[in-house]
């Protein structure tokens, strides 16, 4: 196996395990979740969950130590539109949430110890799903 493919597969693997993470934080915060690592071949979304009575698409960012930017803002307007996409679309799958207030929420990590520094971003950008 390659360098990079292993560098691929640890990079997954921290992913997985920091949205894991991310899942119990904002579940000792009172929130339910619905389902996780919702795919579409243009997008996923890591985490569906409800706040009450809103419905919370959650994006899990990961940053190594020195990163340059922080999780959210990696969150660029691509990014955004492929999530309103596949919000949209578990949405359609899912009709009785539909007319249920939403919102875009991002989980931000870093560290190197079980990222140790976590930021929840509620309503972190708006998408227009109309």
């Amino acid at each position: 196996m390659t360098r990079s493919r292993r560098r691929g597969r640890r990079a997954r693997r921290a992913g997985r395990r920091a949205e894991r993470i991310a899942e119990r934080f904002l579940r000792r915060r009172g929130l339910e979740t619905l389902a996780r690592n919702y795919a579409k071949p243009w997008g996923e979304i890591d985490l569906v969950m409800r706040d009450e009575a809103v419905l919370v698409f959650v994006e899990v960012r990961l940053r190594g130590p020195g990163a340059w930017e922080d999780g959210a803002a990696s969150v660029d307007p691509a990014k955004q539109r492929r999530l309103s996409r596949t919000a949209d679309a578990w949405l359609r799958e899912h009709p009785r949430y539909a007319s249920d207030a939403s919102r875009f929420d991002v989980v931000s990590m870093s560290g190197t110890h079980f990222f140790s520094s976590k930021e929840w971003i509620a309503d972190a950008f708006c998408a227009d799903r109309g």
